[in-house]
């Protein structure tokens, strides 16, 4: 359900990118979605490793990393928006590809649960 879960956020942040590209017709909305969902996809990765480290190794070190990465997070976040001066909304509509991927699938298993009655 995990790899499922990741396609469909990848698919809505490409679906949101290309929405993004035709509303606006400029370069900065549509990368400034593929950021958001970059972050989003970095701190995805980031809580599955935390886990898969406070299971096999000490909480002090899977903590540590856990900091890290997030640190590295809103460094890239500063960047995007600071620096590159992407859109904020279009940096955040990125970011919510994961919880559209998320009713994807609570719909999905609604719509079976439902068909099975």
């Amino acid at each position: 359900m995990i790899e499922r879960l990741q396609r469909n956020a990848v698919a809505a942040c490409l679906l949101m990118t290309a929405i993004a590209a035709v509303a606006t017709r400029t370069l900065a909305a549509p990368a400034a979605v593929l950021g958001g969902g970059l972050l989003v996809g970095i701190s995805f990765m980031s809580i599955r490793g935390g886990v898969d480290l406070a299971s096999n190794r000490s909480a002090g070190l899977a903590l540590q990393k856990l900091a890290g990465r997030y640190a590295l997070l809103g460094f890239l976040a500063y960047v995007m928006i600071a620096r590159l001066r992407l859109p904020p909304l279009a940096l955040m509509a990125g970011a919510s590809s994961v919880v559209a991927a998320a009713v994807v699938e609570a719909v999905r298993l609604l719509w079976t649960k439902n068909t099975k009655i």
